[in-house]
């Protein structure tokens, strides 16, 4: 049995460029891993199997439209094993469809567990090739730290980070599906007048006042400059954020976004008192369904000891 641990993600820059011709957007995501996590454990069984628990486990899918599932075959298929024999279990923690890619985390940690499990000491830039095919965010759960990606997000450089930075992270009731969330951002620029295709937006860059203030521990600094070009979209589709971004701000988080697609939203603060005070308020202001303290970067999916 190999149990392995992946952490959530937020995204402090989430910079989106225009449609490309492959039905992508250009990005400039700074990824930042936060100790908030899944985990899946691998066993031995027959064919690949799958099971959830943990909140809105009966929202999780048990066939091959998982990522875990996928995970374990593309793996297999990798090395010439015909006949997988696997069972993966999830144990949830990070929000189902909530932004911070609970889904994709749970894809590598399945990448990893089975890499220990059948014994094939996979590269580690291999593991992180698959992790592309199977979905843009999948290669940051395998890396962990902060990193910015680019492309669509797979493209990954690692970013220095001075220090521990503290995140509350509001769980909306419901989730948001990621691509209408996209499909959103392209209408409303449509409907501003600034076009959505690659022709027509500029291809995002990396905020250089946001990477010093990670070099620099600078929290105040990081949260000046939080950005994420699909808050917007997320806000339309669910206008509800809107008072949950004022209620974490009003509670005394110095910084506040959507995270990723949403509908969570992500709150930095001072320090570990500041979240633990920041989460209960947003706890008891009906905003939300619950709130979570938490840290980071720590590092990504990683065997258990």
């Amino acid at each position: 049995m190999i149990t392995v641990r992946v952490p959530a993600k937020v995204n402090v820059q989430l910079g989106v460029g225009g449609l490309r011709t492959d039905g992508f957007h250009e990005l400039a995501n700074v990824f930042f891993a936060v100790a908030l996590g899944d985990e899946v454990t691998a066993t031995p069984g027959d064919g690949v199997t799958l099971t959830c628990s943990g909140p809105d486990a009966h929202a999780v899918p048990l066939d091959d439209s998982n990522l875990v599932a996928r995970a374990a075959r593309l793996l297999a298929a990798h090395h010439g094993i015909a006949d997988p024999g696997v069972h993966l279990h999830i144990a949830k923690a990070i929000p189902v469809a909530g932004g911070m890619a609970g889904g994709s985390a749970d894809g590598a940690a399945a990448l990893v567990a089975c890499d220990a499990l059948w014994q094939l000491d996979t590269p580690l830039d291999t593991l992180l090739e698959l992790a592309a095919e199977l979905g843009s965010d999948v290669p940051f759960a395998l890396l962990g730290g902060v990193a910015l990606g680019r492309g669509r997000g797979e493209i990954l450089q690692p970013l220095t980070v001075d220090g521990t930075f503290h995140w509350v992270f509001a769980v909306a009731d419901g989730g948001l599906s990621t691509p209408a969330v996209f499909r959103e951002c392209d209408r409303l620029r449509e409907e501003a007048g600034t076009g959505s295709s690659d022709t027509d937006v500029p291809v995002p860059e990396a905020d250089p006042a946001l990477l010093a203030a990670l070099a620099g521990g600078d929290a105040a600094a990081l949260a000046a400059a939080l950005a994420n070009d699909l808050q917007p979209a997320a806000v339309s589709l669910r206008p509800g954020l809107a008072d949950t971004l004022k209620a974490g701000t009003e509670a005394g988080a110095i910084g506040a976004l959507v995270s990723g697609s949403g509908p969570t939203c992500a709150f930095l603060v001072k320090d570990a008192d500041a979240a633990a005070a920041v989460a209960e308020a947003l706890r008891a202001s009906g905003t939300c369904r619950t709130a979570h303290a938490t840290y980071g970067p720590v590092p990504g999916a990683a065997p258990v000891a």
